[in-house]
């Protein structure tokens, strides 16, 4: 079927591919398990991110650098989240990424109990005060576990689950977004502390990094990769293998940080090297469905 048969389709597409632009110039890891997707899901889940991608540059420092003030900067994230919750309701926004998001939301039934929290962690990262303990969960629901709600609802779109296996899918779905974002907090520990002023696991010093304050990060991130990892299989097949593999990669980056001293985890940011990122992949799309290792 020709995807531009109509404007709106035209402009759909153009949105769409804009999205493709920006987290392909953004994120090489996502690009890795994203091609394991089938197009349709592709589209979506880069849309959904492209969205993330742009408010984090809000926040961790392109915009102060185009010279914005504190202000501005809340200004301009909070002018992005009204024109998203504006772009869900009617199915349009002149801004293409924005626009991308908002057809993928309205497809997938994504709503405001999703965007909200996010846009509520967004915003926590303009505060300069430190994080307390007791946000630290919300933060992490915002920032993370509703991006993984959100790709659980474009996976399900053609697979409805019963509200039990829902249920799962969707504890799965947050404790490996929570995975994900607890693994970058950690190997990020450095830029985050020393250039950003921010230090996400508030319990720590991170002058003073321990390998006892590593283990129990590391024992954290451990259980939501195993609760994760228990509920892949049971995702709609076309999923499993681009789940499987950035679970993969995310276990080999927990992995990396087990294997680093602490006292360089805070002066150097670990990675997964190319050639072992599409090791991972592969083994993913050839795997019967679950958990690479």
């Amino acid at each position: 079927m020709n995807r531009e048969s109509t404007p709106l389709d035209r402009y759909d597409h153009a949105a769409e591919a804009s999205a493709a632009v920006v987290i392909g110039r953004y994120s090489t890891s996502f690009g890795a398990a994203a091609r394991l997707l089938d197009p349709g899901s592709r589209r979506r889940i880069r849309s959904i991110y492209a969205l993330v991608r742009v408010a984090d540059e809000v926040v961790d420092g392109t915009a102060r650098a185009a010279g914005l003030d504190d202000g501005e900067l809340l200004d301009v994230l909070d002018e992005l989240e009204s024109e998203t919750e504006a772009a869900m309701r009617r199915g349009y926004s002149a801004n293409l990424v924005v626009h991308a998001f908002a057809v993928t939301a309205r497809d997938a039934g994504i709503g405001v109990h999703l965007t909200r929290p996010f846009f509520a962690s967004m915003r926590r990262d303009l505060d300069p005060s430190p994080i307390r303990d007791e946000e630290v969960a919300p933060y992490i629901h915002g920032s993370a576990e509703v991006v993984g709600l959100m790709c659980l609802a474009v996976f399900l779109m053609d697979e409805p689950a019963d509200a039990a296996r829902r249920a799962r899918l969707e504890e799965g779905a947050a404790h490996l977004g929570a995975a994900f974002q607890k693994v970058n907090f950690l190997r990020d520990l450095a830029v985050d502390w020393q250039e950003l002023g921010r230090n996400y696991f508030p319990w720590v010093d991170p002058d003073a990094f321990t390998e006892s304050d590593k283990a129990a990060i590391l024992a954290d991130i451990d259980r939501d990769l195993e609760i994760s990892g228990r509920t892949i299989r049971e995702l709609p097949r076309r999923a499993r293998a681009a789940v499987a593999a950035a679970h993969g990669l995310f276990s080999r980056l927990a992995e990396r940080c087990r294997e680093t001293p602490a006292e360089r985890l805070i002066a150097t940011r670990i990675r997964v090297p190319d050639p072992e990122k599409l090791a991972i992949a592969v083994r993913s799309a050839i795997a019967p469905g679950g958990v690479v290792r």
